[in-house]
Parts: C-alpha cells; sequence; structure tokens
C-alpha cells in the first residue's frame, strides 16, 4: 500500500484549521501532518513535516499568503492548493497567486460552517491527490499584473471564420492567459471557453485576460454574438452552447444537471459546436484532471472539424488530454507555445479560401 499524501494546512481561522483536515482526513489516502495559523509558522513547519501538498489562506497577519506562496515557490516547489475567498479582492489574488505557481484552488463557501464545507470536500480531496502525484511542467510566462494591451480602435463586428471550442481546467488560468495574449487583434475565429472554475471567478478572469489581450475577452452572456476576435468565457456554475440564428450565431447559457461531475461542461460545448457548425470549428482540449470533454472532441471530430489536444509537457495535469487522445479523438497534438498559432492559421485558411469564393 502506497504512503498517504501529506498535507500542511495553512490558514488564520482557527475553524478552517479544523474543518479542512476533518474534511480531507476521510480520505485514507491523505494524512493532514499539521496545521499553521499563518506563514511564517507554515515555513517552519514544512521544514519539520515535510509534507507534499499545502492548503493555504492568501488574507493572513504577519507574513500573508502571497509571500508566504512565493517563499515556498522559491524554497520548496511544492504544488500548494489556493483556498479562496468569494469576495472580488479574494478573486484577484487567486489569480495572482496561480501565476506565482500555485496549482490550482477551490472556493470558500460563502458560510464556512461545517455543513457548508461538505460542498467542496470532494474538489479539495481530488485535487490534493492529483497536485500530490503531478510533475513540475514547462511554467507558462505569465505576469502577477497582466500588462494592458492597444485594443483596435472602432473594430468592425465581423462573422467569424471558424468557431474555437475551448475545454480547459487545472492549470487554465495561465495557459488561457499566455495562449489569448499571442492573438493579434484582428484574430479572425470567435472563440468560445469552459474553464472549470467556481460561480463568481470567471467574471474577474475574463476582465483579466481582456486587460492583456488584443483580443476581446468577456464573461458569456445568453444573445451574446459570435464574432471575430472575441473570446467568450462560460460563467461558473452554467452550461454554454452555441446557436446558428438568421442574425447571427449566439451563445445560449442553460442551468442543466452538471455532466462529468462539471457544470460548466466541455462535453455540452463541444458536441453543440459539433452539432451547429461541423467541419466549419476547431475543438480544443487543454490541460486539466479527469476526462471531461473527450467524447464530446469525440462528436467534433467525427463532424469533420479539426480536434487537438494540448501535449503532455506543456499541461499542468495531463488529464483531459490525454483521454481524449487515447481515444483517438485529437488529430493533432499542440505544445501551449504553438497553440496561438496554429489557431491562427486555422481559422487564416478559411478566410482565405472564403475570399476566392
Amino acid at each position: 500500500m502506497s504512503a498517504p499524501v501529506r498535507v500542511l494546512v495553512i490558514d488564520d481561522s482557527a475553524l478552517m484549521r479544523k474543518l479542512i483536515p476533518q474534511i480531507i482526513e476521510r480520505d485514507h489516502d491523505i494524512q493532514v501532518v499539521g496545521t499553521a495559523m499563518d506563514g511564517e509558522f507554515g515555513l517552519k513547519k514544512i521544514d519539520e513535516l515535510h509534507p507534499h501538498v499545502i492548503t493555504l489562506d492568501l488574507e493572513m497577519p504577519r507574513m500573508d499568503g502571497m509571500e508566504t506562496l512565493r517563499q515556498i515557490m522559491r524554497k520548496h516547489k511544492l504544488p500548494v492548493i489556493i483556498v479562496s475567498s468569494h469576495t472580488t479582492d479574494g478573486a484577484s489574488s487567486t489569480f495572482k497567486a496561480l501565476a506565482l505557481g500555485a496549482f490550482d484552488f477551490v472556493a470558500k463557501p460563502r458560510d464556512a460552517a461545517s455543513a457548508q464545507m461538505e460542498q467542496i470536500a470532494t474538489e479539495l480531496i481530488g485535487k490534493i491527490k492529483v497536485a500530490a502525484k503531478a510533475e513540475p511542467r514547462v511554467k507558462a510566462n505569465v505576469s502577477l499584473e497582466p500588462t494592458k494591451v492597444q485594443k483596435l480602435k472602432s473594430k468592425p463586428k465581423k462573422a467569424p471564420t471558424k468557431i474555437v471550442a475551448i475545454g480547459i481546467s487545472t492549470g487554465g488560468p495561465n495557459a488561457l492567459q499566455y495562449m489569448l495574449a499571442q492573438l493579434p487583434g484582428d484574430f479572425p475565429g470567435s472563440i468560445v471557453v469552459v474553464q472549470h472554475m467556481p460561480e463568481g471567478f470567471t467574471d474577474m478572469f475574463a476582465r483579466r485576460l481582456n486587460e492583456c489581450c488584443a483580443i476581446e475577452v468577456k464573461e458569456a452572456q445568453s444573445g451574446d454574438m459570435l464574432q471575430a476576435g472575441r473570446a467568450l468565457i462560460c460563467p461558473g456554475n452554467r452550461h454554454i452552447r452555441v446557436r446558428r440564428m438568421p442574425l447571427g450565431d449566439m451563445v445560449v447559457l442553460a442551468d442543466d444537471e452538471r455532466v462529468n461531475g462539471h457544470r460548466p461542461s466541455a462535453d455540452v460545448l463541444f458536441k453543440s459546436v459539433a452539432q451547429e457548425f461541423a467541419s466549419g470549428a476547431v475543438g480544443v482540449i487543454m490541460t486539466g484532471m479527469g476526462e471531461d470533454g473527450a467524447d464530446g472532441l469525440g462528436a467534433l471530430k467525427a463532424s469533420g472539424a479539426l480536434t487537438i489536444a494540448q501535449d503532455e509537457q506543456s499541461c499542468v495535469v495531463f488529464g483531459m488530454p490525454k483521454v481524449a487522445i487515447e481515444k483517438g479523438y485529437a488529430q493533432r497534438v499542440v505544445s501551449l507555445e504553438m497553440m496561438a498559432n496554429t489557431l491562427l492559421a486555422q481559422c487564416s485558411v478559411e478566410r482565405r479560401s472564403m475570399a476566392k469564393v
């Protein structure tokens, strides 16, 4: 029998230092080896207890979570899972922590009572176990404060040459920021993204991306049009589908049941894109744990769309792409570094061929 995953919990809340060990130690493969009330104590306990994974609160006295994370990344290079508050400041700090190298995050329930913490138990346990096994990967060059870019002035709203559907999970915030920031403002395709992320975080995420990308990035609303040079991020806890309409193609949000344990689900997006756009689409499955999106990518391939999976070396977690590749649904395997150029080439080919007609 393999040794349990050793976890250190760093949180200034006495309640959270009690509840987090309670909910994660129900899994016999996890052992909480200690807790710490702030970053200074936490760093000392890392040296003493040799944990495999750390859960970290960002809002703490003395040494805050961000400085603690910097030191963990510099000295120990251990996987850190942020336990984040649902506030706007909490979301902003979480994305900065991911840029610093945090493995992933879970959102604290708004009411941190024992019954509410049950909601994140399965999610936190799963992420701890994956983090313990994950090998350090090539880190995308993502800045804490995204560089604001100049948008194209009075950009005409054009119909896209192709619809690019992206499914992504753990490691996604940094990967998407890296990739989307490389696309030109006149990118001819329209992008729809399912990023596994809790409700309340996707709006901040989309705003952050919009600041550093030449294309427009926004959190999707039902009725948003699929336009060239635009990326729509599905809101947390909603599903997103595409619809072809006489007055213009659009996205529609829904509250159907979870698929593969997820809402939003990449499978839901991919299958709707396959049905509506077929060979006029590109499906992309990127870094993430689990297998959401694999079957949807298969539907896209069967419809005539080009299907792409991110390569193992550039994934934080080679879960979702691996399943799609093993099932034979990914026609191409592309590194994160080459993903933007690949999408630009695919969407531009269609533009040139349409111009000849």
